[in-house]
C-alpha cells in the first residue's frame, strides 16, 4: 500500500478512537485527536500540497495546538485546584459567553482564515447563492435564540415602582434584567457566526476552483458553528432557566449512563470529518482541480 493512503486511513482510525472516547466520556487514548490531525498533515505532505504550499501546514498549526491544549486528563488524575466560593464582585459578566464560544472556535476560525487568504479570489454566482442560502439558517437560529431568551428574561423580571414623596425607586426582580442579558447573548454568538460565514466563504472559493470535496469539508465547518453557538449561550450567566429553544446544546440528545456525551461526540464527528474532507480535497485526491479561481459566472 502506498504511504499517503495509509496515512489517511490511520488518521481516520485515530479520529474514530477520539470520537468513541468523547461519546463514552472515557478516552481510549488521550492523544487520539492530536495524532489524527498530525497524520492528516503528514498525508497532505505525502500526497502533494496545493499551491500555495504553506497554506495547509500553517492552517493546521492552530488546530494541533488546540488539540494538545484540550487533551483529556490522565485517568485517575483527579481535578485538584483552588476553589473560591463567593466574591466581592457580583457584577454581571457580559463576556462569559463570548469567552466560551471563542475558546471553542478560535483554532478552527484561524485555520479557515489562513485558507481564505491562501485561496482568495472570486467565486461563481451560483456558489455565492448556495452559501447565502446555507448561512440563513445559522444566522436565523442565532437570532431566534437571542430573541427567545431575551424576551423570556424581560417577561420574568419583576420591576416594582415605589413612590415616596417625590422620589421614584425602581426595584428589580431576582437576577439581571434584559439590558444585561441581551448584549451578553449577542457577544456569545459572534465567534460561531464568524466561523460559519468564513467557512461558507471558503466553500465558495474552493468550489469555484473545482475543489468540491474540500468545499464540502468547509461547508461542514459551518455546521460545527451550531453546537458552538449553543455552548456560548449556555455559558451566559442567566438569572433563571429560560432557555427553551436549544437544538444543539450538550443535552439536546438525552445523555445516558452508557453514552454520556452524545452531542459532543457528534460535534467531534462533524469537525474531524470536515478536516479530513478539506485535506483530501486540497491534495492528491483532487489533483486535477484548476490552479486559479474560476471567473464569475455570467
Amino acid at each position: 500500500m502506498r504511504r499517503a493512503p495509509l496515512l489517511l486511513i490511520l488518521a481516520a482510525v485515530s479520529a474514530v478512537a477520539h470520537v468513541v472516547g468523547v461519546l463514552v466520556a472515557a478516552p481510549l487514548w488521550r492523544g487520539a485527536e492530536v495524532l489524527s490531525l498530525a497524520l492528516l498533515l503528514a498525508y497532505a505532505v505525502a500526497a502533494g500540497l496545493p499551491a500555495p504550499r504553506w497554506a495547509v501546514p500553517v492552517g493546521f498549526v492552530p488546530l494541533i495546538v488546540d488539540a494538545v491544549r484540550t487533551m483529556p486528563a490522565e485517568p485517575g488524575a483527579g481535578d485538584f485546584g483552588w476553589v473560591v466560593y463567593g466574591g466581592g464582585d457580583s457584577a454581571f459578566d457580559r463576556t462569559a459567553g463570548f469567552d466560551a464560544a471563542l475558546d471553542g472556535s478560535w483554532a478552527t476560525l484561524a485555520a479557515v482564515a489562513v485558507l481564505l487568504v491562501a485561496f482568495r479570489g472570486r467565486g461563481r454566482r451560483r456558489h455565492l447563492i448556495a452559501a447565502a442560502v446555507a448561512a440563513a439558517p445559522v444566522v436565523g437560529y442565532a437570532a431566534v435564540r437571542v430573541t427567545d431568551i431575551g424576551t423570556a428574561v424581560a417577561a420574568s423580571t419583576r420591576v416594582v415602582e415605589v413612590r415616596t414623596g417625590t422620589t421614584l425607586t425602581r426595584v428589580g426582580g431576582p437576577g439581571h434584567d434584559q439590558a444585561d442579558v441581551v448584549p451578553a447573548l449577542v457577544l456569545a454568538v459572534l465567534p460561531p457566526l464568524a466561523l460559519a460565514l468564513a467557512a461558507l466563504a471558503l466553500a465558495v472559493l474552493l468550489a469555484g476552483r473545482g475543489r468540491r470535496l474540500a468545499a464540502t469539508g468547509a461547508a461542514l465547518l459551518a455546521v460545527l458553528a451550531l453546537p458552538l453557538l449553543d455552548a456560548g449561550i449556555g455559558a451566559v450567566p442567566l438569572p433563571y432557566p429560560v432557555d427553551s429553544t436549544a437544538l444543539f446544546a450538550w443535552y439536546a440528545v438525552t445523555p445516558t449512563r452508557m453514552l454520556p456525551q452524545p452531542v459532543p461526540a457528534l460535534t467531534a464527528v462533524v469537525e474531524l470529518a470536515a478536516y479530513l474532507l478539506l485535506v483530501a480535497g486540497l491534495t492528491g485526491a483532487d489533483r486535477a482541480a484548476p490552479a486559479v479561481p474560476a471567473s464569475v459566472a455570467e
